[in-house]
Parts: structure tokens; C-alpha cells; sequence
């Protein structure tokens, strides 16, 4: 009888063994939390995975789609200089002048160059409309990257977008949103 499926001895034994697994499973715990073991009780964190590096060409090929939708209300945008440009070098962009300042409804030509290091290191950016603003070279055009938080900050995750963003918020900031300014359509 003690060998049939679902004999009193089987269930006996299985009586005998809960308690015994009760008792284990305690005592494990008491001694994961007096000396936790980090590889097998830690909780996942995906922060802590590298992520991988997109290529230059993919990042610019996302940057060239978003551009191509438009940013936000309008007010800036970006795109090629030239469609064959297979590197996706050379760019232009386009800022609105922010309402309320001295360059409400003035429209702001740049030049944005991603070099071959491009994401890694920002890209050089140049107005080519003339504007008045300390980040900006007066001889020129060149925005000094070390004056522009963005660019002084690069990190891979920036991007055109957030350079041209970042200028007009410049352009409306207290310290420059009444400085006199170059007659409209003067260039550099």
C-alpha cells in the first residue's frame, strides 16, 4: 500500500516536509539580509546596460526625418543643404525670432556643419543673417560653443533641433531680448 499514488504514508511524508521547507525558506531569508549576495538578489536596472552608439549616418538620417516633419510650432527648422550631400555634412537651418523681442518676426539664416565626428562632438554653427548676440561672433557668424550652453554640454543625445531651440530661447532670455540689432536682411 505504501507504494499506490496517494497513500496515507506519502501524504505523511509530505506533512513532515513543509515544516521543514517553512524552516528552510526562513532561514535563507535571515541570511540573504544579514549578507545579501549582490548578483543573485539585485533588482534589474536597464541604466546600468551600455547602450549602443547609433553610427553618425543613422543619427543624421533621424535628424533629416525629423526635420523634414518640422519642430514644434514652426518656429525653427532644419534640413540638407544639399539632398546629395551623402555624408550629411553641410546644413541649414531657419529661426523664427521669438514675439515680444527685438527679433520678433525676423527670420535667422544659419549654416550648421556636422563633422566626421558628429555625434561625439557638436556640430560648428554660423548665422549667415547678421544678429547681435554674445555668442555670436560679430566678424563672422560663428557661434562660439563654448558661450552656448548646448554646445558648451554636448552630449551624443543632443542634436541639431536642440541647438536651434536653444538659440531662439537665447534670443528671448532678459539679457538679450532688447539688444540693438543689425538692420533686417544684413548678412554676414
Amino acid at each position: 500500500m505504501g507504494s499506490e499514488e496517494g497513500s496515507l504514508d506519502d501524504i505523511t511524508t509530505h506533512q513532515s516536509i513543509i515544516p521543514a521547507l517553512i524552516t528552510a525558506t526562513a532561514s535563507r531569508r535571515t541570511q540573504i539580509k544579514s549578507n545579501p549576495d549582490p548578483l543573485l538578489h539585485s533588482t534589474f536596472n536597464p541604466s546600468h546596460i551600455p547602450m549602443a552608439k547609433v553610427p553618425r549616418n543613422f543619427k543624421l538620417l533621424e535628424e533629416l526625418e525629423k526635420g523634414e516633419k518640422g519642430i514644434g510650432d514652426g518656429s525653427c527648422s532644419y534640413g540638407l543643404e544639399d539632398g546629395d550631400d551623402i555624408m550629411m555634412s553641410n546644413w541649414n537651418g531657419t529661426i523664427i525670432g521669438p514675439g515680444h523681442t527685438v527679433h520678433e518676426n525676423r527670420i535667422y539664416s544659419l549654416r550648421i556643419t556636422c563633422g566626421e565626428h558628429y555625434p561625439e562632438r557638436p556640430p560648428t554653427v554660423q548665422f549667415i543673417s547678421r544678429v547681435n548676440l554674445p555668442f555670436v561672433n560679430q566678424t563672422n557668424g560663428v557661434v562660439d560653443p563654448t558661450k552656448l550652453p548646448v554646445l558648451a554640454g554636448w552630449t551624443r543625445n543632443h542634436s541639431i533641433e536642440s541647438v536651434l531651440v536653444e538659440i531662439r530661447r537665447e534670443m528671448a532670455s532678459f539679457n538679450n531680448r532688447k539688444l540693438p540689432q543689425p538692420p533686417e536682411g544684413s548678412t554676414f
